[in-house]
């Protein structure tokens, strides 16, 4: 599952943008879903976990976690948290976007093969996300084949970072750091989208009902 679901997600929201043109209600809406869904996993079950593990350097590593993802978000101009803001129409195959976004995917993939719930979290974050990126590659110049990479190898590294985790034993000894790197990011990338859900600090009752929602269903599975 942990390899299946995250490639599905991504394809899911592929064809979402490929086929039915993705309504940006609708996406601002599944976004914040997933944002408070993402958040309340990592503060009810990843969090406490991490911490009664009463290993040293886990709030450092924590913090780790969102300057790396803030370097990340520079680099990917927010595409994590469903924000892309580059030109459309380019034909220069978007490097600094492809890197950062396989490093997320690759660090948010870390942990998913031993926490479930962490899987559905992220699976459900990557759909948005993932029409997102899609709409703007499809709209830019770039060719089919560089799309498909594109694409595919996105799809990849949420998967990679579970391979890693259960199959590179040389890393276990450091598996609760990583953990908590991962946290760091995770509660950059879920705060950042539901702050931004509530632009120029106006009260939407359609997002504030999405992130209830993600919020108590997360509390409950």
């Amino acid at each position: 599952m942990h390899i299946v679901l995250p490639l599905l997600a991504v394809g899911i929201g592929f064809l979402i943008a490929y086929f039915i043109k993705s309504n940006a209600i609708a996406i601002k809406l599944l976004l914040s879903f997933s944002g408070a869904f993402l958040l309340s996993i990592t503060v009810f079950e990843f969090l406490p976990h991490l911490y009664q593990q009463h290993l040293p350097y886990t709030g450092p590593m924590i913090m780790l976690g969102i300057v790396i993802q803030l370097l990340l978000e520079y680099l990917s101009k927010g595409a994590e948290h469903g924000h892309l803001h580059l030109p459309e129409n380019q034909y220069q195959f978007p490097y600094l976007l492809f890197i950062s976004l396989c490093l997320h995917s690759l660090l948010e993939g870390y942990p998913i093969h031993h926490h479930d719930h962490m899987l559905y979290g992220v699976v459900i974050h990557k759909v948005p996300v993932a029409v997102i990126i899609s709409s703007f590659l499809l709209n830019s110049n770039l060719s089919k084949i560089k799309i498909a990479l594109f694409i595919i190898l996105f799809g990849i590294m949420t998967p990679l970072g579970a391979f890693i985790n259960e199959h590179v034993t040389s890393l276990k000894t450091y598996e609760p750091y990583i953990n908590a790197m991962v946290v760091g990011v995770l509660l950059h990338v879920s705060t950042t989208i539901l702050f931004e859900s509530s632009k120029n600090h106006q009260f939407n009752t359609k997002r504030f009902l999405a992130i209830i929602l993600g919020i108590v269903i997360a509390f409950f599975i």
